[in-house]
């Protein structure tokens, strides 16, 4: 099945579904080029309101492209890209005032302390003076920074200097984030506080684009996904939609108390049941099925007596559906 195919498949699945869901992004045939090649080519796609969306592809599939033309800062060669309804090509300004942009690559002004830092960029964004320290604060806190405001931005780790990076993003309330690798340069730790944050961000009514490599963190975070390569649209969709059509799998592993004959034929009699392996008590399997009808496997385990001790899922949605409909290819 070639591209153009994956993504008509994908674009009337989400009309039958999801057709109702007010759209906070339209990108409609959108192109651009650099001399005789092109970074994106003809990609369409939508992102509902409230989002948490992942847009994913690999190195070079056209991705920093598409978020820049999306923050105002390229102009697209044809096609059209809407937020919130405006023209982000006719529109500048007003598209500007709703969204927050992080890029993957930023610099910060060392020579400062973070609450100056910020106060510049309340500044920049027009907040009226007697505002800005309320809002600094509110930021400050939400991002777990407000034991640093008086330290100097030269002394922040990596990881910190992000954290003020999307802080800044913050200041002027945008209802939509376009977030380019946010959590590159971030340890284990912070990569956790940021999916916490992010979605935190989510509950409090933004909607949010988001490009990562770490496709792992992106399963566990996204409610929709649009993958791309070689700047072409490959698929789009909310997950529940994708795991519906069977487009992941969740790697699951069984471990019984003992040894029991006539575990392998119960589970292949199930659909959703894929590429089972039985070593002694613990049995491992690909699990394409929806996660509200997990349980027959289980109910075709305990009708046949079978003594299950644990069952730990391996959700990796993402990573499988994106090697599925991925060809490794780049432009």
């Amino acid at each position: 099945m070639d591209s153009t195919t994956r993504a008509e498949e994908s674009t009337a699945a989400l009309a039958a579904g999801e057709g109702a869901a007010e759209i906070a992004v339209s990108v409609r045939s959108l192109s651009k080029t650099y001399g005789d090649g092109y970074a994106v080519h003809d990609l369409s796609f939508e992102v509902p309101r409230g989002e948490i969306f992942g847009f994913i592809g690999p190195n070079g599939a056209g991705k920093t492209t598409t978020l820049r033309i999306l923050a105002t800062l390229l102009e697209p060669t044809a096609g059209e890209v809407l937020v919130e309804g405006r023209c982000v090509v006719n529109e500048t300004e007003e598209v500007r005032r709703r969204i927050g942009y992080m890029p993957d690559r930023f610099g910060v002004y060392d020579g400062v302390t973070v609450e100056e830092y910020l106060e510049f960029f309340a500044g920049a964004y027009r907040l009226p003076r007697g505002r800005r320290a309320a809002v600094i604060k509110d930021v400050l806190d939400l991002t777990d920074l407000g034991a640093l405001r008086d330290r100097m931005v030269s002394s922040l780790s990596m990881g910190m200097k992000q954290r003020l990076c999307l802080a800044k993003t913050l200041v002027h309330d945008p209802s939509l984030l376009i977030l380019d690798e946010p959590a590159s340069a971030l340890d284990a730790r912070a990569r956790i506080e940021m999916r916490v944050l992010l979605k935190e961000l989510r509950r409090m009514g933004k909607t949010i684009i988001i490009s990562s490599h770490i496709l792992t963190e992106l399963s566990d975070l996204c409610t929709s996904v649009a993958i791309i390569e070689k700047g072409e649209l490959v698929v789009s969709g909310s997950m529940d939609l994708l795991q519906e059509r069977k487009w992941g799998t969740d790697r699951v592993k069984i471990t019984l108390h003992e040894p029991r004959p006539g575990v392998e034929e119960a589970l292949v009699e199930i659909p959703a049941v894929e590429l089972v392996s039985i070593e002694e008590n613990v049995v491992v399997f690909d699990y394409a099925g929806a996660p509200g009808e997990f349980y027959k496997v289980l109910k075709a385990l305990t009708d046949r007596e079978v003594p299950v001790v644990s069952v730990e899922h391996d959700s990796r949605n993402l990573e499988n559906l994106f090697l599925r409909l991925t060809k490794g290819d780049v432009q």
